[in-house]
């Protein structure tokens, strides 16, 4: 039914034939066909309304509503928006089907929608504003900017909007950058190797590639802008799959042979910055274990909190932990990162650390010494629990 003199004249005869209840159902009907669907939002609302013997319209004076009645309303509502928000992705439009989708929370639905949506010019910013920045697919959101806008962006973007984000996403998309700044680093100096040698370059690794080959690394010579290449193996930490560590390795390798102007230096206790990554990434691919350890302790007992903050510090329980060693981990909190601490977040708390071992001795042992018996029956609780 279009929107014409006989749209109106059905209208009037739905009404005059089944009364309220029958005339919001054709205008539905209506609405549906035509995909008019923030008007169809208002209609379905209308509907709900009448159905619990509302007023048709919200006034200003607001209902005077018993629980249950306004809990059905909240679900007609919720109702409404899912079946118009989901109508609207589905007709292509992003931004405006998520605003109704915000107010479900289902993200699955909706990405399901939003995975047969090719990007187009038209689309894309609001297509990474649902994905990225919304979280209804992370991935594909970062992947999108990588592909579309490019590494400078895409760093630029994770440097904004990851923190934000779950280590899991954070992990996402971290993997993506490695791997495209990866096979573009490795592409850029097999044919730099052919052009100079005029032979092709065998390899699938940096260190094949470069090993032996001091003469790719001149005072000016770099196959890839050095600060996307620093910040991607910054971001490389949050890995935890073997093959992502390798390849994070491998990015250490190139780094520590481009000219010294091109080793930045880091924050600690990466100060420097391909050096010390390699030994964290060796860690947690247990190797060179004794050396790697012994540097992140170091820097762990040595870094002037008050001047450079906790970053050390919580470097070194977050390795232990993901070493296994919780134990240790504990030992080094209560030590090093004692109560009142201004904590950056990158370690697991001490509470966090108490359940993964089941020993919540150390919580009680903390509260005792800041006579908080609340937290000291909390870790007593906790442990009878388990």
């Amino acid at each position: 039914m279009s929107t014409s003199t006989t749209s109106f004249e059905q209208l009037d005869q739905s009404y005059a034939e089944g009364g309220v209840e029958a005339v919001l159902d054709t205008l539905i009907s209506s609405l549906r066909e035509q995909k008019k669907f923030h008007e169809l939002f208002e209609a379905l609302k209308m509907k709900a309304r009448n159905e619990l013997g509302l007023p048709l319209l919200y006034s200003d004076s607001g209902d005077s509503l018993d629980s249950d009645t306004r809990n059905k309303l909240e679900d007609a509502l919720i109702a409404a928006c899912k079946e118009v928000g989901l109508a609207l992705l589905d007709d292509g439009k992003a931004g405006e089907g998520w605003m109704y989708m915000r107010v479900v929370g289902d993200r699955p639905a909706a990405k399901q929608i939003l995975d047969s949506i090719d990007v187009s010019d038209e689309n894309i910013d609001e297509m990474v504003d649902v994905l990225l920045n919304e979280g209804v697919d992370v991935g594909r959101g970062f992947s999108i900017v990588l592909n579309h806008y490019g590494t400078c962006n895409s760093i630029t973007t994770y440097e904004s909007l990851m923190y934000q984000k779950s280590r899991e996403e954070q992990q996402v998309c971290a993997q993506l950058l490695l791997d495209h700044l990866h096979n573009d680093l490795v592409a850029t100096v097999k044919a730099d190797i052919g052009q100079q040698s005029g032979s092709e370059a065998t390899g699938d690794t940096l260190e094949e590639l470069v090993n032996d080959r001091d003469w790719l690394f001149g005072e000016h010579s770099y196959h890839v802008d050095t600060t996307h290449l620093a910040s991607t193996v910054r971001f490389s930490r949050v890995l935890e799959d073997e093959a992502s560590l390798r390849k994070a390795m491998d990015l250490t390798f190139y780094g520590r042979n481009l000219n010294e102007q091109f080793q930045y230096a880091g924050e600690e206790p990466f100060a420097d910055i391909y050096v010390h990554h390699a030994l964290y990434f060796q860690a947690l691919l247990s190797e060179n274990l004794e050396e790697a350890m012994a540097h992140f302790e170091d820097r762990a007992r040595t870094v002037v909190k008050e001047q450079e903050g906790t970053a050390a510090v919580e470097t070194y329980i977050d390795l232990l932990a993901r070493l296994g060693r919780t134990e240790d981990a504990v030992a080094a909190t209560m030590e090093l990162l004692p109560p009142g601490s201004h904590s950056m977040g990158m370690a697991p708390s001490l509470h966090e650390l108490c359940e993964s071992s089941g020993d919540f001795t150390p919580i009680k042992e903390v509260a005792k010494t800041q006579m908080d018996v609340l937290g000291y029956v909390s870790g007593l609780l906790e442990a009878r629990t388990r």
